[in-house]
Order: structure tokens, then sequence, then C-alpha cells
């Protein structure tokens, strides 16, 4: 890398600033200055505070991929790292066409599976793993949730207590329709995965309050069933990079069910970051081309806590 320094391209990294305060400690750590520079729909974004934004395209624009090529080109990138569910698909495409970039995610086929929620819960049961019961339209049984089948951060998700309703929601085709279990609690597993395959840390923790789709508020714990589960899990898709895992524990039959696989880091990493695993001491790590050796004495019973602080923006004329 060049003069000690290495350029971090975040997609998607508008609310960030924890990580990407992580990932520069992390280099300095190891010697380095990491700069970041993030790829935005609008320059007026709490990232600005500690990273260069670059205002970019629409994740769904034919443009995307040759757009961001520009950018690392004109900033000299070393790794890209994508934030929101839309732009993992991206990055696993810009690792096929920039090869001297490090990007930490899994193949483009995997990536296009996982982002669709009703091919990725149909890949979930043909391996073998436990989810929610996946209905039909017409053989849905109530209480069911529909969720957006593209989409992330709990955005347009129901939940519906009589079938007319359900029957009557707007283009249900683009819905994955499940069984609705009230009595739950709901978990992240954070992980990391090397390029080459081995499994470095996998981290559950209990997502105690959630506010938009993120946790606000957090707690790191040892449970060996969720752990085994990740790994078999990472193991049949085999994922790279960082990977977030959620599961929910139906408490009224004792039973763990996968809900989502996400390539990619997840807002309450910094939990389990915090806690001991050391996920952005790793991706600079495999960016220098160093040794990583697998974490397994994380602190368990960490406890995050979100709170809100604002970034100010003056327009002038």
């Amino acid at each position: 890398m060049k003069n000690q320094q290495l350029t971090v391209l975040l997609l998607g990294g508008a609310r960030r600033v924890s990580l990407a305060d992580l990932l520069k400690r992390s280099g300095q750590r190891l010697g380095y200055q990491v700069n970041i520079v993030s790829y935005d729909l609008s320059k007026e974004v709490p990232i600005s505070l500690v990273a260069k934004v670059v205002e970019g395209l629409r994740w769904n624009d034919p443009d995307v991929v040759s757009d961001i090529e520009r950018v690392v080109k004109e900033h000299d990138v070393d790794v890209i790292l994508p934030f929101v569910n839309g732009a993992i698909e991206i990055a696993s495409m810009c690792r096929d066409r920039m090869p001297e970039v490090f990007v930490p995610v899994s193949d483009f086929a995997t990536t296009s599976q996982l982002f669709d929620k009703a091919e990725a819960a149909k890949a979930f049961k043909e391996a073998g793993f436990p989810i929610p019961r996946t209905y039909s339209v017409l053989s849905a049984q109530m209480p069911a949730i529909a969720k957006p089948r593209k989409g992330g951060s709990s955005r347009g998700i129901h939940i519906f207590h009589d079938i007319n309703d359900l029957m009557h929601l707007q283009n249900l085709q683009n819905y994955l329709v499940q069984e609705y279990i009230e009595n739950c609690k709901e978990y992240t597993v954070d992980c990391y995965i090397s390029r080459h395959g081995e499994i470095l840390v996998t981290v559950p923790r209990e997502r105690i309050e959630i506010m938009g789709g993120e946790s606000t508020r957090t707690k790191t714990c040892h449970n060996e069933i969720l752990e085994d589960l990740s790994r078999k899990v990472i193991e049949a898709f085999s994922l790279r990079g960082p990977v977030n895992l959620q599961f929910i524990h139906d408490t009224a039959a004792d039973r763990y069910l996968l809900m989502e696989v996400n390539p990619r880091l997840g807002g309450g990493v910094i939990c389990s970051i915090y806690a001991g695993a050391p996920i952005t001491d790793y991706i600079i790590e495999e960016a220098l081309g160093m040794d990583i050796q697998p974490c397994t004495n994380w602190a368990s019973n960490t406890l995050m806590a979100r709170y809100f602080k604002e970034a100010i923006f003056h327009e002038h004329n």
C-alpha cells in the first residue's frame, strides 16, 4: 500500500460513523493510516464527519459498477465494503471486475440468491436448515408475516391475522409469506470468514431493542446452538468476509429458526467488536496480506446501547 496508507470505500456507508472510526483504529494498530470514502446518494450524510463522501448512482442503475470503478481509480481505493443489502451484489460484481481491490464478499450467484428472501428461504429449506413455515398465498395460515422479497431494515413488513387482509396486499407476489411467531427472541450472529474459507469468529448477540430494523440495544451471548448452526450455514453457502446471520428463538417450541443471511457488516456489529471480535482488524489484515488468527475469547454479556447524535449541514449560496 502507498506510503503506509489504505483507502477503504464504503458502499452505502451513510450512517456508519462508528464503524469508520473502528476501521481507522485498526489501521493505526498496524501502522497504517486508513482513509475512508463513502459512496452515497447524497453528500449530506453523517459519515461525512469522518470520511470523504462521493455522490453516486442508485444500486439498480446499469452504470453503477462502472461509476464505482471510476471512484476506485480516482481515490486509489484498496478495499470495498458494502453496508446495505442493495450494495452486496454490486460489491460482488466489483470483486470480479477489480481483482486488484480487496472486496471481502461472497460470489455474485450466492449474494443474488440471498438478496431475494423467497429464494433464500427456499435454499435454506433445501439445505436442511430450520426456518419458519413458508406459505404459498392459498396455503397461508394466520397469523402470518409478509416481507418484501427484496429490501432491508424491516421496511414494508406486514403482519396479518386475517387471510382476506393478506389477499388484498398489493403486489403480493413480491412478498415472502411465513408463519408469524409472537413469542420469540431475535438474535444476530456476527461472523468473519477469510478469503480461503476459514471461519475466524462467530459472535451471537440478542437483539433486545430494534428501531428501523436495526439494533439500538443488543448484548453478546455465548450460545453453542447458534454458533454451531452459523458455522453450518457458512459452510453450506461458501460465505466469505463479514457476514451477519439472523435467527429467532421460538420460545414456546424451544426451536431456533434461520431467518436471513446478510453477507455484509451489520449495524450492530459494533457490539461484537467491542466484545473482542477483531472484525475490522481482519478486514485490514487481509487487505494487507497478513496472517490472521481465529478468535474465540470474545466477551459474553457485552451490551451496546445506541444513542442519537446529529450531523449539521449549512447550505451556502
